[in-house]
Parts: C-alpha cells; structure tokens; sequence
C-alpha cells in the first residue's frame, strides 16, 4: 500500500472562493460569441480556466525526451496545476483577461476562424485582431487584451508565438489610434486641503462618515489604492482578502518616531500573500491618526470586523467603494469642489510626498511599485522637481539616484 506523503496535495490557500458564484449576467447583442462546448457561459473572470482551446489538452500527456515514456495527468492533478497556476492572478485582473477573450473570440466568429487556429494564435491573426480594434478600443483596453490572451495560453499549456518587439509596435499604434471618448480625463489629485474641506461637510460622529473620513486619510497618506481599503459589495466581505481590524499594528524606528502599519491579506500585485501599507501622525484636520480613532471610538467591533466598518442600522456593514465614493460625492458638490474620483487619492498622496521633498525612491516603496509605472501618477513636474534642481540643491546627494524619468 502507498504511504500518502502530507508534504503533496495540501489545500491551496485563497484559490478556491467557497462564497456563492453570482449568476453571469447576459452578452450584449454586439458582443455574443456563438455557442460552443469549448466556451460555457460564466462569470468573466473565470473565462481564462474554463474556455478551453481546441484539441486535446498539452497537459494531460508529458514526455521529457521523444524516448521518455509519457507522464500521464488524471483530471484532479489537472483541476489542481490549473488552480495553482491561475492563483497567480488577482481577481480583477482575472475578469479584465475574460473581457479580452469574449472580444477575441467575438472577432473570430465574425471572420470565421476555425477553432483550432485560435490558439496557439498565429501572429498574423492577433496583429489583425488588435488592428481592426484600433480606433474603437483604448490603447490600455488592447494592452490588457493581449496580455490576457497570453495569460491564457499559459494556463492551458499552449505556445505564445508572438515577437514582443512586434506586439508592443502594434499596441503603440493602436494607442495612437484610440477614440477621445475612450481616454479618460486626467484625475484630479486630493489634496490635504481638499480631505479638510471634506471633513467640514461631514459628521465625524455619524458611524458612516466616520469611516468614510479614515478610509479617506488612510489611503491618502498610505499611497494605496481605494479598492485595498474597501470592498466592492457588502456580501463580499472576506477576512482572508480584506482588512481587518487586527491587521493594524503599530511600529517605531531607532528613535523613537512612530508608524502605524496596515496588513492587507491581498493585493492586485500579491493576490495571496498580501502587502503593507503605512502611514504617521500627521499635522492638521487631515491626520490620518486622529480619525483612526475617532472611528474606532464610534465604530468599535472585534478584530475580524472590516476595518473601516460602520454601524448601520441592520449591523455591523463593511465600507464599500460604492458607498463611500457615493458619499464623498455628495460632500464634494455640497463644498463646491471639482469633482475628485477615488483614484485621485493615489495621485494625490503620491504629489504630497514629492511635493514635500521625499525621495523618489522613498515614495516609490511606500506605494509599493516595483517599476517606474509610478511617475505616470507625477503632476506639476516643475514644481515636484525644484529642490532638485537648483543652483546648489537641496536634496543632494539622493538627487542623481532617486529621480526618475520625465515623460
């Protein structure tokens, strides 16, 4: 009898959502691929694991050499290698791919291409199928199409025969050829004196703007995205993919100068081991500190709760983004401010620091980048750029190592 090892098939941490699958809404009439066994209709983001391309799967049966006998794969060593390897990708990057592989094989179906050309996909079909999208599509909307139907000849085991040199010449070009309509306007940056006119026109004690007013600093003053801090649906809660409140801690240097610091169990860029964010005691109405506390006085729940949880009159509800960019809406109009998005705290948290001095290194970890993407946040370059460019300046000797590229 074979001793089973407990060192192989462990369970996979945060790849299976036992939380009920919402029902996959309708295709829009313009975007409905033809029915087909290979392609069930479901949610977008499970569309990378179950289209399937034609022909039989290159997984099930692996040689190393042409001599070599073949290793043959059963169904659940399958359902796990696909498991682990799609894990890799966060959610939303998941249903962004799926959006890319319906267009795909949309387009396909439009100009009758067989199934088994579809993948691996020749050269010549994907540059002809992101060229008739040009014009209609963003750039960044094709971008993402690619690399989605790249991740899903990955996942099924399939060759990606495609010249990245070549790629990126036709995904400029089609960036170029993008529709104004599909360019969204530059977000305007929040500010530390836009959050303090927000305060005005909320309630602190009110358990809602409470929340609202912390989640607000927090992902200000911590360079972090809204959506880290929030949940997209109140039902969606989950304390092993959001914050909670025992995933604040407190943090101090050699000299005594403290950090409060933000767990977050997954992240777009660390879908299953998470990141942290921080932020310190801040000057003023917007410190970050003031209106942790301030929530948690008015909001008090046992460390599994959403961090950023409020009292509603049926309970104990986790902030959503809907409902806080709802809100902030509201106080906004009410203050007679431009109107500011969510993505705007990012930008805007980022501005501070640079506009303080900080090094652009130093910024560049603290909203946790891991290439120079950050400096398309960069606004004001002549402002960001003053103490780095006097006569004697001020920030020597970080200036020739800290500073990236104007674009």
């Amino acid at each position: 009898m074979k001793h089973k090892n407990s060192r192989f098939g462990a369970p996979l941490p945060n790849v299976t959502d036992t939380s009920p699958s919402p029902i996959p809404q309708n295709y829009r009439l313009n975007l409905t691929p033809k029915p087909s066994t290979l392609r069930p209709h479901c949610l977008a983001r499970d569309r990378l694991r179950l289209w399937l391309p034609a022909g039989d799967s290159t997984r099930q049966e692996i040689a190393v050499t042409s001599q070599s006998p073949k290793h043959e794969i059963s169904e659940a060593q399958l359902e796990r290698i696909l498991d682990v390897i799609g894990s890799s990708w966060a959610q939303s990057t998941k249903e962004t791919y799926g959006a890319g592989l319906l267009v795909f094989h949309v387009f396909c179906d439009t100009n009758s291409i067989a199934e088994e050309h579809r993948c691996p996909v020749a050269r010549s079909l994907l540059l002809d199928f992101l060229c008739s999208c040009a014009g209609s599509y963003s750039g960044s909307s094709l971008a993402n199409y690619a690399a989605g139907l790249k991740a899903w000849h990955l996942l099924h085991g399939r060759n990606w025969l495609i010249p990245p040199n070549e790629l990126k010449a036709v995904l400029d070009g089609a960036a170029a050829a993008a529709p104004e309509s599909s360019k969204r306007p530059k977000r305007l940056p929040f500010t530390p004196a836009y959050l303090s006119i927000i305060r005005d026109h909320l309630d602190l004690n009110s358990p809602l703007d409470a929340a609202i007013f912390v989640c607000l600093t927090t992902t200000f003053y911590a360079i972090a995205r809204l959506g880290e801090f929030t949940v997209n649906a109140i039902k969606e809660f989950d304390p092993k993919k959001h914050i909670t409140r025992s995933g604040v801690s407190k943090a101090a240097d050699r000299n005594g100068l403290p950090v409060t610091k933000f767990h977050l169990p997954s992240t777009k860029c660390s879908p299953n081991e998470g990141e942290e964010a921080y932020w310190a005691m801040q000057e003023g109405p917007s410190d970050p500190s003031a209106a942790l506390e301030n929530h948690l006085r008015i909001n008090p729940a046992n460390g599994d709760a959403h961090l950023f949880a409020w009292k509603h009159a049926k309970g104990l509800r986790p902030l959503s983004k809907k409902e806080l960019l709802k809100r902030i809406a509201s106080a906004t109009a009410a203050a007679n401010l431009p109107e500011l998005k969510g993505h705007g705290l990012r930008i805007g948290g980022t501005l501070e620091y640079l506009l303080r001095g900080v090094p652009f290194e130093v910024v560049k970890t603290m909203g946790r980048w891991s290439s120079e993407a950050f400096t398309l946040y960069l606004r004001e370059h002549a402002v960001i750029l003053a103490p780095y460019i006097q006569a004697s300046p001020v920030l020597e000797p970080f200036t020739r190592y800290t500073i990236p590229p104007v674009r």
